[in-house]
């Protein structure tokens, strides 16, 4: 794997154009000796496919200001890319156990699925699923189609835009999953990268207006183990009774190439998709994060004609 310093001053490895699952990645990551990666004596968990509609963009207040002034999203850094990630809800939850269960009992009875508890909630416990930011107070959630309408017609003159698989990377607890957006006028820049198939072996793929992701490890801290009753065509999240182990976490980010434009929404789209945050923790070193209370004065300086109040992230549990 390569390594490079990010922005935030933090070491990460990456591999290119690829999207490697945990086994594969453990054997490229076999020389890092990474202690989260290489455990082998982590619980039984589920692996449910998620249909997700909406993606956001957390931020502290410098990029909520400039969000505001240019009316839209552009990379702060002068590079290329607007980064988002998945936004799961809680009806992609649901819907993700009921095909999980579907898929590994299709031969349930009426009654077994009215006597089946929900559980994959318990299991959903990594910051992708929190609604705590790492990265500010401040959280633009938007439907993923919003957005993808927003590039083509404003970077693309209305063609569809190109998705590939950008590349993985590593942290310490950490994998995240990147996907490119790109224009096809860009299609030679980024042909290095494979395109982002609809392949129902990957970890995520892109279908019929959302992204199918298939998460490698959605617990992070795993308090529960996943108990299997074929039998009774039933699944349970039962408790561990041991000490809870620690293990990576993974996420999807979806990178939008701007370049040095500017992706554009209504103001009052985006003050419609605005919620506050509560920090999470850890969170990134150089995220300033506000109180409620003065979060509400700052967004009231910024969109002074909209009196709604400004709303909390809600937990997906």
């Amino acid at each position: 794997m390569k390594t490079r310093t990010n922005s935030r001053g933090y070491e990460e490895y990456y591999l290119e154009g690829r999207h490697l699952k945990l086994t594969d990645l453990k054997e490229e990551a076999r020389g890092l000796r990474n202690q989260y990666l290489l455990k082998e004596n982590i619980p039984l968990y589920p692996h449910p496919e998620f249909h997700v509609t909406h993606v956001k963009h957390d931020t502290k207040q410098y990029g909520l200001r400039g969000i505001r002034w240019k009316d839209g999203f552009k990379n702060p850094h002068k590079g290329s890319l607007v980064w988002w990630s998945l936004a799961v809800t809680p009806d992609d939850i649901t819907s993700a156990e009921r095909r999980l269960l579907e898929t590994t009992y299709p031969d349930r009875t009426e009654e077994q699925v009215q006597m089946q508890q929900s559980f994959l909630g318990k299991f959903a416990t990594s910051p992708a699923f929190s609604e705590l930011s790492r990265l500010g107070s401040y959280r633009f959630t938007f439907p993923l189609e919003e957005v993808l309408e927003a590039y083509s017609q404003q970077l693309c003159q209305g063609a569809q835009p190109v998705m590939r698989m950008y590349e993985t990377v590593l942290y310490k607890q950490e994998v995240m999953y990147v996907i490119l957006v790109h224009s096809p006028a860009n299609q030679e820049q980024f042909s290095d990268r494979p395109l982002l198939t609809d392949d129902p072996n990957s970890v995520c793929s892109y279908k019929d207006g959302r992204f199918i992701w298939r998460p490698e490890a959605m617990c992070e801290t795993h308090s529960y183990e996943l108990v299997m009753r074929p039998d009774e065509n039933q699944m349970e999240a039962g408790e561990v009774s041991s000490r809870h182990e620690f293990y990576v976490w993974d996420h999807v980010a979806v990178a939008l190439h701007v370049d040095r434009r500017v992706l554009k929404f209504d103001p009052d789209r985006l003050r419609q998709n605005l919620k506050y945050c509560e920090r999470a923790t850890p969170s990134i070193v150089d995220a300033k994060f506000q109180d409620f209370s003065d979060a509400e004065e700052i967004v009231r300086e910024l969109w002074p004609d909209d009196s709604s109040p400004l709303e909390r992230a809600e937990s997906l549990n």
